[in-house]
C-alpha cells in the first residue's frame, strides 16, 4: 500500500525560517574560516598544502556528494536525509573544534562537507517538492540566492570576530551548535515532501544529461553564480589593494551589489509572470551582459572605484536575480519523480563549473583588475543565450 506524505503547511516566511539556516551553514562553514587559515600550520604543526586541503576537499565533497545523497533522498525521504545529513555537520564541527593535529582536522572537516550535502541537496529538493508549480517559487529561489550573496562578506567578519574574542575552536563550536539548533527545529517542523516512493523512477543521471534545456538552465545558473563568485573573488583586490578602500568602505561597497539582488528578489515573480521562463533567462543574461560591457568600459576609461566597479555589479546583480529566479524549474521540469537526484546534479554542475572556470579567469585575467569579471560574465552570458536561441523548447 503507498504511503501518503501530509502536505506542506507553512507559509512562504515560515518556510524560509525552516530553511534558510541550512542553506546559509553549507557556506558559511568555508568563509567563516578564512581568517585564520594562515594560523591553522603553526596550530596543527602541519604545512600549509594540508590546510589547503581542508578548503579544497570541502567543496569538492559539498558538490560531489550531492550525487550520492540526491538519489538516497529519492529513496527514503528528504526528512532523513537532511537530518542525518544535519546531525553529521553538527557532531563534525564540534569534532573539529576537539582537534589538536591534521589529520583529525581533515577527516572531521570531510565528514563536515558531507554533511552539508546531503542537508542541502534534501533541502533544496523538497523545495522542488513544494513549490515547483507555485508562485513563490521564483521568490524563495531568487532570496536564496540574495541571502547567500551576504555570507562572503558577513562569514570572514564574523569568524575574525569570533577567533579574536574565544580562539579558533570557537568558530566551529558556534557552527555546531547553530546548525544543532536549526535541526532540531526541522526535526519539530518539517514534513516529509517526497513523492511517493513506489512511484518513483528509478532514471540515471542520463536523461539529465543529455536534455538540451537542462544544460541551458544549469549553464544559466552557473552563469549567474559564477558571476558573484568571480566579483567575491577579485573586489577586494581591486578596491582595496588597487582604489584604496579601507575595510568598511569595502565591506559597504560589496554589500550594495546583495542590497540591490534582495531588492530585486521583492518584484522578481511580477517579471517572471510577465517573461516566463526562458524570457526571464534571456533578460537575466542580458543584463549580466550588459553589466560587463559597462565594467570594460570602466576598466579602460577610468580608474577602479565605485562608479566604474560596483555600480556595473549592481546591473550584473540584477541579471543574477533575474536568472535564478527560474533556472532550477527550467532545468528540473522534466524530472520531478526523481527531484532528489536532479537537484542533486543541478547543484553538482555548477559548482564544479564555477570553481573551474570561475578560478580559470582570476588566474588567466589580471585578478587586480575588472578584466576577469568581464570574461566570465560575458562568456557565460553569450554560451546561455546562444543555448536559448538553439533549443526550439526554449525560445520565447
Amino acid at each position: 500500500m503507498s504511503k501518503k506524505y501530509p502536505v506542506w503547511a507553512y507559509s512562504l516566511p515560515a518556510s524560509l525560517l525552516l530553511m534558510a539556516p541550512i542553506d546559509i551553514l553549507a557556506s558559511l562553514a568555508m568563509d567563516i574560516y578564512l581568517p585564520i587559515v594562515p594560523a591553522m600550520p603553526g596550530i596543527l604543526d602541519t604545512s600549509a598544502a594540508v590546510v589547503q586541503l581542508t578548503l579544497s576537499l570541502y567543496m569538492v565533497i559539498l558538490g560531489l556528494g550531492q550525487l550520492i545523497f540526491g538519489p538516497i533522498s529519492d529513496r527514503i525521504g528528504r526528512r532523513p536525509v537532511l537530518i542525518g545529513g544535519g546531525l553529521l555537520f553538527a557532531a563534525a564541527s564540534f569534532g573539529i573544534a576537539a582537534s589538536s593535529t591534521a589529520v583529525p582536522f581533515l577527516v572531521f572537516r570531510c565528514l563536515q562537507a558531507a554533511g552539508a550535502s546531503a542537508a542541502l541537496v534534501a533541502m533544496f529538493a523538497t523545495v522542488r517538492d513544494i513549490f515547483a508549480d507555485r508562485p513563490e517559487g521564483v521568490t524563495i529561489y531568487s532570496l536564496f540566492s540574495s541571502m547567500l550573496a551576504f555570507v562572503p562578506a558577513i562569514g570572514p567578519v564574523a569568524g575574525a570576530l569570533i577567533a579574536d574574542a574565544y580562539g579558533w575552536r570557537a568558530i566551529f563550536v558556534t557552527l555546531g551548535l547553530v546548525s544543532a539548533l536549526a535541526i532540531l527545529h526541522s526535526v519539530f517542523r518539517w514534513s516529509e515532501t517526497c513523492p511517493d516512493r513506489t512511484a518513483v523512477s528509478h532514471r540515471s543521471f542520463l536523461p539529465m544529461l543529455r536534455g538540451p534545456s537542462f544544460w541551458t538552465y544549469t549553464l544559466g545558473f552557473s552563469a549567474a553564480m559564477g558571476t558573484f563568485f568571480v566579483f567575491v573573488s577579485t573586489a577586494p583586490r581591486v578596491l582595496i589593494d588597487t582604489a584604496g578602500y579601507s575595510e568598511m568602505e569595502f565591506s559597504l561597497s560589496f554589500a550594495s551589489a546583495a542590497v540591490v539582488m534582495i531588492v530585486t528578489t521583492r518584484f522578481a515573480r511580477y517579471f517572471v509572470a510577465a517573461w516566463g521562463i526562458p524570457g526571464s533567462l534571456a533578460r537575466g543574461m542580458a543584463t549580466i551582459l550588459s553589466g560587463a560591457v559597462l565594467l570594460s568600459l570602466g576598466q579602460m576609461f577610468g580608474s577602479p572605484s565605485f562608479l566604474t566597479f560596483v555600480v556595473p555589479m549592481w546591473v550584473m546583480a540584477i541579471g543574477i536575480v533575474f536568472a535564478v529566479s527560474v533556472t532550477a524549474n527550467g532545468a528540473l521540469a522534466d524530472f520531478g519523480d526523481i527531484a532528489g537526484s536532479a537537484v542533486a546534479l543541478y547543484f553538482c554542475i555548477q559548482s564544479l563549473f564555477v570553481g573551474i572556470v570561475g578560478t580559470l579567469m582570476v588566474i588567466v585575467f589580471d585578478g587586480d583588475t575588472a578584466w576577469p569579471l568581464v570574461a566570465y560574465a560575458a562568456f557565460m552570458a553569450l554560451v546561455v543565450l546562444i543555448a536559448l536561441a538553439l533549443n526550439p523548447k526554449d525560445r520565447k
